[in-house]
């Protein structure tokens, strides 16, 4: 199998379960259960990995993939992002539904209008999803995904539309720039 050419992260192996090559798995997707139903999911290298079978364990699944055989092999693969194809997700969304895929490289705009960057990442450690900008001279600012922060997302106008103040980029008392400024 040919890697993929528009990427979309679906899932991380974490740690070996058991002796028979079952993995616990931390899926982004909006149902768990529905990991195998993408098809074969990918490594950055391209090598696959089919879901043989999974179940839900507290915050993550637990996952028996054909390739993977043994808890030797299992733990080979720990900390393993897997993929699938943009085009195998569906396109059908709510209004406020966004596929991390689609926000990443869409340009940042300020209340006036102003570009002040682009999204380079969208990031999870556990607290919520931070959009990481890459703003002008190289530097970065992340900044929480809520509504107070980021009002605006176009995807058709390929921009997202963010308030200063809510994400943390507004002066501070000394007239010094906040975070990433």
């Amino acid at each position: 199998m040919k890697k993929l050419e528009n990427p979309v992260r679906m899932a991380t192996i974490g740690a070996a379960h058991g002796v028979r090559g079952e993995v616990r798995v931390k899926t982004f997707t909006g149902d768990p259960l529905a990991l195998g139903d993408y098809g074969p999911l990918q490594d950055e290298t391209g090598r696959t990995y089919t879901v043989a079978a999974l179940r839900p364990a507290k915050t993550v699944l637990v996952v028996r993939f054909r390739e993977i055989t043994s808890r030797e092999a299992a733990e080979g693969a720990t900390g393993t992002a897997l993929y699938v194809d943009r085009s195998a997700l569906p396109d059908e969304l709510e209004e406020d539904e966004f596929y991390h895929a689609d926000l990443i490289g869409l340009a940042v705009r300020d209340e006036t209008g102003g570009e002040i960057g682009r999204i380079a990442a969208m990031q999870d450690f556990g607290g919520g999803d931070i959009v990481e900008i890459a703003l002008a001279g190289g530097r970065t600012a992340m900044v929480p995904f809520t509504l107070a922060a980021i009002p605006e997302i176009s995807i058709a106008g390929g921009f997202v539309r963010i308030d200063t103040a809510a994400a943390g980029l507004g002066e501070d008392e000394d007239g010094e720039g906040g975070e990433g400024e």
